[in-house]
């Protein structure tokens, strides 16, 4: 597998993207990463790295794009910009697929404008993974569309339920949709009518689902439109740091403490591990024509190599092909709802 790295996209980068890649094409054999970007720091940074020399490569790139730069402007005047570049390596098939922890929404409106989308698909999705008592589930979608009609919503959980059963070993994934109460009549008009497609789409559909239950493992699946489900996903992640923060303090306040931490190392550990996005690496753009991964912002080396396993392993899948298959199947005959709805 083929995978283009924005190795400028980060917080870290590209000491982190490069240290990243290496690690990845270390534990890979069949990997191979061309990293994008300035070339004269690529190559400072793989200097003294061990990898063998035919799997990693640099792709030059003359521009970075800002993590607080719009996506309109940068589109209009990055064209050489490291995401721009990557993407573009996907389109003319010398990339199998895309990562990058860059400015979120640049590299999806890129990958949008660059790739396009899949047959059937009205918005591509992001798919993040988040941990449950029992395992994971996946939230579609975690923040590509603030606004979303019914048939979205449908759509991001025939995508979502695709993902899960054939990167996750899900075998009929059980899909939720994200509300403010279990009965079917609550909500506000997007879920209501979103809760009607899904009951009749053929799905394993198990009804709405309250934020309170999203971890305890009722649902493989959770859907909801992008403003919703960005505010649950930062609003997890920055709650598992905090309780972490928390514990280590109140643990280590006092002589007692500092043993009962002692005694409960490896379980804190097993938490941390367990909520820490750089285990899963990134998330999907779904419903894109080629493979797109988007990372953290403050990405981490594990993460960038997760997150380049999870790209080799979407593609080496076909996940793409799998979810126009899908959807083809449960569309047939909603051609009126596209139009409605």
């Amino acid at each position: 597998m083929r995978i283009a790295l924005d190795a400028m996209g980060g917080d870290y980068a590209p000491a982190v993207t490069v240290e990243g890649a290496v690690e990845a094409v270390n534990e890979l054999s069949n990997l191979s990463v061309t990293l994008v970007g300035n070339q004269t720091e690529l190559e400072n940074e793989l200097r003294e790295k061990h990898y063998p020399p035919s799997s990693i490569n640099i792709r030059h790139a003359s521009q970075t794009v800002g993590m607080d730069e719009s996506p309109s402007a940068a589109l209009r005047q990055k064209k050489d910009s490291s995401i721009r570049v990557a993407v573009e390596l996907v389109k003319a098939g010398e990339a199998d697929a895309m990562v990058s922890a860059g400015n979120s929404g640049v590299a999806m409106a890129t990958s949008l404008f660059v790739l396009g989308k899949l047959r059937g698909v009205e918005r591509p999705a992001i798919a993040a993974v988040m941990p449950t008592i029992t395992g994971l589930f996946v939230l579609i979608d975690a923040g590509a569309n603030v606004d979303c009609k019914p048939i979205h919503l449908l759509q991001f959980a025939i995508m979502g339920g695709a993902y899960a059963r054939n990167i996750f070993n899900i075998s009929s994934p059980k899909t939720a949709l994200l509300g403010i109460g279990e009965e079917d009549a609550k909500g506000n008009e997007l879920t209501k009518e979103a809760f009607k497609l899904l009951r009749d789409s053929g799905i394993n559909f198990s009804g709405n689902i309250e934020g309170k239950d999203i971890f305890t493992g009722e649902a493989d699946v959770v859907v909801c439109d992008g403003f919703v489900g960005n505010i649950a996903l930062k609003i997890s992640e920055g709650l598992a740091e905090a309780i972490t923060k928390m514990l280590k303090r109140d643990l280590s306040d006092r002589a007692a403490g500092r043993l009962g931490y002692f005694l409960l190392k490896d379980a804190l550990k097993s938490f941390k591990k367990k909520t820490d996005y750089a285990e899963y690496g990134g998330a999907p753009l779904l419903g894109l024509s080629k493979p797109c991964i988007i990372s953290h912002g403050r990405s981490s080396t594990k993460a960038i190599k997760n997150a380049i396993k999870l790209a080799s392993e979407f593609y080496a899948k076909g996940i793409i092909d799998i979810i126009t298959a899908e959807l083809e199947a449960t569309m047939i005959g909603r051609e009126n709802i596209l139009v409605k709805k």
